[in-house]
């Protein structure tokens, strides 16, 4: 029997976040990410050790006899919310979402879940961001035990230890970072990097099938990418807000005027939306109940809302998308990037039609 699901926050849950807001306004404040993506190292590794290390959260989907924390998406779905409002440049939602989930698949993992738990590694499937669950994916050849072939669109593949490849022989093995070429390839999300892939002849090691491993693993990046895309939407309409509170025109704050007041409440009521939406996803995850068919709804929600806000913000802050220094910009480009990742809406639109038999005339 199917139970309602619960999209209300919990005490834990909202500790949680309060917890890892506070960290992230230590280590990721804006100045700070947009002097990363000027530099050669976009990531933030120190921020990504205080979330991994320090508190425990790459690990909150492994269970505890994996050296994990045993807990659920709900709570991974917090971070993310987090980590969406500050734009953090850090690889929790491939390594510790995605790269995690693809492991919990596996027979064979052999020790490489309580790696990625402890934040000690950090993982990446070398699965394009772009595919969506149950997508077709390239995969690699596997010859003479070692494997061969080309990778693109690989997120955090940069700043990878270890990464899961598909193979030819329908095997997911995992490969040292060592041992292959990783070449950054342009990304219009600063914060999210992507990068070839090339092995010529690299060792792996067999964790399992692939085909279950990574459908799994899409499934839950998709579900929880939309947490993410809340918190973005969310930090863009608060702040948005905010300025037109302080900003006047004529002598009297911007916010004032009736146009931008219909315009801020329509953001509101699409973002209130996807928060149930991406609520849903989360706990569908989390009991697997009706978990493809909330997944679905909440991608094919969470795309347009994320690009609305951020749209607004930028236009609202009267057009400063050419002030680098303002972080507008970086919100609207991990917002038109995670419009792709995982399945546009579209895609999930259409997988949508088809898990409730609702074909197209």
């Amino acid at each position: 029997m199917s139970t309602q699901p619960d999209l209300l926050y919990s005490e834990e849950e909202e500790a949680l976040r309060a917890a890892v807001r506070d960290l992230l306004a230590d280590h990721c404040d804006a100045p700070g990410v947009i002097a990363r993506t000027e530099s050669d190292a976009p990531h933030d590794l120190a921020a990504w050790k205080a979330l991994a290390d320090g508190m425990g959260l790459a690990g909150l989907l492994v269970p505890e006899a994996k050296g994990g924390q045993g807990a659920t998406h709900r709570e991974v779905a917090v971070v993310l919310e987090e980590l969406g409002r500050a734009v953090a440049p850090v690889p929790y939602l491939t390594s510790a979402v995605v790269a995690t989930e693809a492991l919990l698949a596996c027979e064979g993992e052999g020790g490489l879940l309580a790696e990625l738990a402890s934040g000690r590694r950090i993982g990446a499937l070398a699965v394009a961001l772009n595919v969506v669950p149950g997508g077709a994916y390239k995969v690699v050849r596997h010859e003479g035990g070692v494997l061969h072939g080309e990778l693109t669109g690989i997120a955090d593949a940069a700043v990878a230890d270890v990464l899961l490849v598909p193979a030819d022989d329908g095997g997911l093995y995992a490969v040292d970072a060592d041992a292959v070429t990783v070449t950054p390839q342009v990304s219009l999300d600063l914060t999210r990097p992507v990068a070839r892939v090339v092995l010529e002849g690299a060792a792996g090691r067999l964790l399992g099938d692939a085909e279950p491993a990574v459908r799994r693993a899409l499934r839950a990046g998709a579900g929880l990418l939309a947490s993410e895309q809340l918190g973005l939407a969310d930090w863009t309409l608060t702040e948005t807000v905010r300025y037109l509170k302080d900003r006047k025109q004529f002598n009297r704050p911007v916010g004032g005027f009736q146009a931008l007041k219909h315009r801020l409440a329509q953001l509101w009521l699409e973002v209130v939306n996807l928060r149930a939406a991406a609520r849903g996803a989360a706990d569908a995850l989390a009991t697997g109940e009706d978990v493809d068919v909330a997944v679905a709804v909440a991608q094919a929600y969470a795309a347009p809302v994320a690009v609305h806000a951020a749209e607004e913000a930028l236009q609202l802050h009267a057009g400063i998308g050419m002030t680098w220094e303002h972080p507008v910009h970086l919100y609207l480009k991990r917002a038109k990037a995670d419009s792709i990742a995982y399945g546009t809406a579209g895609a999930h639109r259409a997988a949508l039609a088809e898990l409730v038999d609702l074909q197209a005339p």
